[in-house]
């Protein structure tokens, strides 16, 4: 009786700790390790047991070649347009404007008359000065005669030697006012003919500032008009003094091809050339100016505008480049897609000289021939197989993506 009673102990014993232990792994799994595995744990491992992977597809790209190719290396910065030559145009004489010749913002020709002054005080001064000159000329003519009388009169005796000394020096001084009766006359010609208010430059006029009928003076002239010459024009570039001294360009005059863009750098304004490069560095900010010539034939260039500057300083022979759209900005710094023969991807770490055209100049990394990825790039990662649109897949490429054959199941 006592026997049969400790073998039910230990019997259920054994099932209170067996009964919890495998319901513990029905839903644990394996992270319960028991001494041993009863059948229900083990249809339940296999329930629970996850199938392999399949293979993630292809990633679809584009690509382009690298390239051998000569580049132009510039240099870039902001530039002032400025005006080749600007001039207030203010009147030379005291009097009234009685005419005004020009419309706003019409082109002159240099000597163009503009404006007109009241020429009337100016010509009867003329006709003044004309006049005394008549006066002072019979004078003169006069005062010769009686010289030459006296010439005469002195080989016989007839009139002392001081008489004649006297009458020659008459006739200087009737000379030198005749003389000086001509410089009247040219100055009074000279103050007419400021009457008429000419263009001093060829350019295209401003705003109209003093109307028709206002008296205006010398000794505080105001500007009638502004004309600006607007062909050729110039920009002054403002550059970093280091990039500058790197370049074959120097101080004083020089020659370089310069293209001047708009702000977002997509459209050209025009063609030019440097022609000078600032004898002086400002110190506070490191910087040098170049001044360009553009000719401006299609009046794009404004002055008091703004326009970036691409100045070409040197060319590169042979130069690696790659489309700018394949280069990519990472935390390390610039990297490209390389797509390996065997149509895989590779993180390729690069050192970008400059972009020009839609293409970048590659320093360091890449070398001529090898593929980069243009599109579909935000898919990749090292080593992921790719498929190449246009292209036809390699047969290892397309072995590697046919799906594997399961055994037939009866």
């Amino acid at each position: 009786m006592s026997l049969n009673v400790k073998r039910a102990a230990k019997l259920l014993i054994g099932a209170m700790v067996a009964v919890p232990a495998g319901y513990a792994a029905y839903y644990y799994g394996r992270d319960l390790k028991l001494p041993l595995t009863l059948p229900f744990m083990r249809t339940a491992e296999a329930e629970q047991s996850p199938a392999a992977p399949p293979p993630r597809p292809p990633v679809a790209v584009k690509v382009a070649a690298a390239k051998a190719e000569d580049v132009p290396i510039y240099l870039t910065g902001i530039g002032t347009i400025q005006a080749s030559n600007t001039v207030n145009v203010q009147s030379r004489v005291d009097g009234e404007i009685v005419q005004i010749l020009f419309q706003e913002g019409q082109d002159v020709k240099q000597g163009d008359i503009i404006a007109v002054i009241d020429p009337r005080p100016f010509q009867a001064q003329l006709d003044q000065q004309i006049a005394i000159r008549q006066k002072d000329q019979a004078l003169l003519d006069g005062a010769q005669i009686d010289m030459e009388r006296y010439d005469a009169l002195i080989k016989t005796a007839a009139i002392s030697r001081q008489v004649v000394d006297q009458q020659h020096a008459l006739v200087e001084q009737y000379k030198a006012q005749v003389r000086n009766d001509e410089a009247q006359i040219e100055y009074a010609r000279t103050q007419l003919g400021f009457t008429n208010i000419r263009a001093p430059i060829s350019g295209r006029l401003g705003i109209r500032q003093v109307d028709q009928g206002n008296y205006v003076r010398a000794v505080s002239p105001a500007t009638i008009v502004t004309v600006t010459q607007l062909q050729p024009i110039s920009v002054v570039f403002t550059l970093a003094a280091t990039a500058v001294g790197q370049t074959r360009l120097g101080l004083g005059q020089t020659e370089a091809p310069v293209v001047a863009l708009t702000a977002d750098n997509t459209a050209e304004l025009d063609k030019g050339t440097i022609t000078l490069v600032d004898n002086q560095v400002d110190q506070a900010s490191g910087t040098i100016k170049l001044k360009a010539s553009f000719p401006n034939k299609a009046l794009k260039l404004w002055p008091g505008n703004f326009a970036n500057g691409r100045i070409t300083v040197d060319t590169r022979k042979n130069a690696i480049t790659a489309p700018a759209m394949a280069v990519r900005h990472g935390p390390r710094g610039d990297f490209v897609w390389v797509a390996n023969p065997d149509d895989t991807a590779a993180f390729r770490p690069v050192v970008v000289g400059q972009i020009f055209d839609g293409r970048a100049m590659i320093e360091r990394g890449l070398a001529k021939g090898e593929r980069v990825v243009t599109d579909g790039y935000y898919r990749l990662e090292n080593g992921s197989r790719i498929t190449i649109e246009g292209q036809t897949p390699t047969a290892k490429a397309q072995s590697t993506t046919q799906p594997r054959s399961e055994p037939r199941v009866d």
